[in-house]
């Protein structure tokens, strides 16, 4: 049974429109003195609903591995939460069919930029794999989502060797988040999922940041609609 849902978000764009949709109230200084923040509501069933930002510094949110994975600690640690929901925006690519604001559902999340040499147990653990919530693809084929691997860099951009452990090891939407945020949750055995909206196409030939910065308004919103069906899913559980 889910009683307890908590999503994992780093940008303030991509948890607004549903932290208003829920009339969720920011709880000032949960994780002080850590820069997370933590909104915090209750459906109507009772059920707890919970997003935990990753913060700002010097003026802007904390994108990154090291943020999530300091926000996803912390949340676990202190709200113990039946399911941890990472939401939010990422790169497709339209060769694998991905649209602009087109949202998936996780069904697996890797890094692709920790290349270490070594015998195979370096390399398997460099590239994650992790797994996510066992419901996630019964999840996505009842509220019509098409399901993608999630592959996680601390870099907006794609090195040519990004690409090509992408590629080796099928990776479909590209963030900045994913993979350190389901590191952390298998550290705990806590299930994890994956709710991502595209903003950019990796192999559009577009600058990554201005078609990101163009769609990621439309992005967000679709992500919004996402995680009302998401949530109304969980809810049932």
């Amino acid at each position: 049974m889910i009683n307890t849902i908590c999503y994992v978000v780093a940008m303030v764009a991509e948890a607004k429109p549903f932290i208003e949709q829920y009339g969720m109230k920011e709880k000032e200084g949960f994780f002080a003195p850590l820069p997370c923040m933590l909104y915090e509501g209750e459906l109507e069933n009772g059920k707890k609903l919970y997003v935990v930002l990753n913060g700002q510094q010097n003026g802007s949110d904390l994108v990154g591995c090291e943020a999530a994975s300091i926000a996803t600690l912390s949340a676990i640690q202190r709200l113990n939460p039946d399911v941890i929901i990472n939401s939010g925006t990422c790169g497709g690519f339209k060769s694998n069919g991905a649209d602009i604001a087109e949202v998936f559902i996780g069904n697996k999340a890797m890094f692709h930029d920790r290349r270490v040499p070594g015998d195979d147990a370096w390399g398997t653990q460099s590239i994650g794999n992790y797994s996510v919530w066992e419901g996630s693809e019964a999840m996505a084929k009842e509220l019509g989502f098409k399901m993608g691997k999630i592959t996680t860099g601390s870099s907006l951009d794609m090195q040519p060797c990004d690409l090509e452990i992408i590629q080796k090891n099928g990776g479909e939407l590209k963030d900045m988040e994913g993979a350190a945020i389901g590191f952390v949750c298998s550290l705990f055995n806590k299930p994890i999922i994956y709710v991502k909206s595209v903003t950019d196409l990796c192999d559009s030939g577009a600058e990554t940041f201005e078609e990101f910065s163009k769609n990621l308004h439309a992005a967000c919103e679709s992500l919004r609609v996402a995680n009302q069906k998401v949530i109304e899913y969980l809810a049932e559980i």
